[in-house]
């Protein structure tokens, strides 16, 4: 599988400048408490060009006469891999990963200085320049004192996130594959939850099969923190406690998403604990599920990004009126931004290694179009808190929000995220089967 991420090099490389290099981490483990680490995660766009999982480890692609891939990592220590892993080594590094050279992180000034030799641009993500800025600048003014030996040092920093996001936007056939494929785990992880809703007390308990069915499908981790949201909470955009007592006469709404071969799912399901929806419940239900069709119809090339926003809003703004939620015209209502109240985000995002994942939206200010290969998340919502006390008390406490990922093709849409019960009479059916 290196090929694959070696590929994600060369691309790299065509979009660089002669006499470039370009700078990109892994990142470090950090301490959640005491000597307790938080799980280490490599940085996206590290993993993308190099498939390796360890931190401490920095990648310089350097283009020159010979495009090179060089990996610093961290040497192999019986002692310390004795209490924490084994680690890949530098001697394994050039086969495994199918880099040029290699050396220790411990030698990464040294040979840094060496690299930097005669190259024009230095490219980093500014995201990341804080923590780099000391070492360019010392790896510089090393390089400026051998300037009477012929030796120029570099005289431009440059973004390197302009290149490499752009990249990342465009999914390629192996990471298709790999999205479908955490899109499936995802879906597996909902259903077990909406199969544990009806025997569990709990947020933390629907949240706990979730993440279980994750795992047993081979996910090693979530994608992001899983929400599991009863009643009131739902109306908490990112509600993360997780630790309410579940109203059966609720809804809740359960965002979550697996992580697979370093790409993620994004689903949110709305499902009612007890089985059944009220009347009110699957008033508002059915019309964020229309108004997201309405979203995904129209995700094809050639079409504005924001089409599908508008979309939404179109479809949620006349509901509302219709239930008697809004007043006014349509259109009036639209232009005022008079949804906010009850629909307060966007309708989607781009989708890949990070759950929102990185790309430009406008280019020129302009929203961009839609393009083969493009991953977009469509996830309209409606949210009426017991806080709008001007809605009849009926709608109060009800949170909803459908959200699946969607797979821009050639010729239209492909839905990833397919198999979840998604009408009131699917979902109704599909729990009073799994009670």
């Amino acid at each position: 599988m290196s090929s694959f991420y070696s590929k994600n090099r060369d691309k790299l490389f065509n979009q660089l400048p002669d006499n470039s290099l370009a700078i990109i981490a892994s990142g470090e483990e950090h301490i959640r408490n005491r000597d307790v680490e938080f799980a280490f995660r490599a940085e996206s766009d590290f993993f993308y060009l190099t498939g390796f999982s360890e931190p401490d480890s920095v990648l310089f692609l350097i283009k020159q006469q010979q495009n090179r891939a060089a990996l610093f990592l961290r040497p192999k220590d019986p002692e310390q891999e004795t209490w924490q892993g084994r680690r890949l080594g530098v001697e394994s590094a050039c086969k495994t990963l199918q880099v040029d050279q290699a050396w220790s992180i411990e030698e990464l000034d040294e040979q840094a200085v060496v690299l930097l030799e005669n190259i024009d641009s230095v490219f980093v993500s500014f995201a990341h320049l804080p923590q780099w800025s000391e070492s360019i600048n010392s790896w510089i003014a090393q390089l400026k004192q051998k300037v009477r030996k012929g030796i120029s040092a570099p005289s431009q920093i440059r973004d390197l996130d302009k290149l490499l996001h752009e990249m990342r936007v465009f999914k390629s056939a192996e990471e298709i594959k790999r999205m479908r494929r955490a899109a499936q785990i995802s879906v597996k992880g909902h259903l077990a939850a909406m199969r544990a809703v009806l025997s569990s007390d709990y947020e933390y308990q629907v949240q706990a099969a979730l993440e279980a069915e994750f795992m047993q499908q081979g996910s090693p981790r979530v994608a992001f923190n899983s929400i599991v949201a009863s009643a009131e909470n739902a109306c908490i955009l990112h509600y993360t406690e997780n630790r309410s007592k579940i109203d059966r006469n609720a809804l809740v709404l359960v965002d979550a998403g697996a992580e697979v071969d370093g790409y993620a799912g994004d689903i949110t399901t709305t499902f009612p604990a007890s089985g059944t929806f009220s009347d009110e419940q699957a008033s508002l239900y059915s019309l964020v599920l229309k108004a997201q069709q309405a979203a995904i119809k129209v995700i094809k090339p050639g079409v504005s990004y924001d089409s599908a926003h508008q979309a939404t809003l179109k479809v949620l703004t006349t509901g509302l009126v219709e239930l008697g939620i809004l007043q006014g015209s349509v259109d009036e209502l639209i232009a005022a931004e008079a949804y906010k109240a009850f629909f307060m985000h966007g309708t989607g995002h781009w989708l890949g290694m990070d759950v929102h994942d990185v790309g430009e939206y406008k280019i020129n200010q302009q929203w961009r179009d839609f393009e083969p290969g493009m991953v977009v998340t469509v996830e309209p919502g409606l949210y009426i808190s017991a806080e709008h006390r001007d809605v009849d008390a009926k709608w109060h406490n009800i949170g909803i929000r459908i959200e699946d990922d969607v797979l821009v093709t050639e010729n239209g849409n492909e839905v990833l995220t397919f198999g979840l019960p998604r009408t009131v009479a699917e979902i109704e059916s599909w729990m009073a089967t799994h009670r």
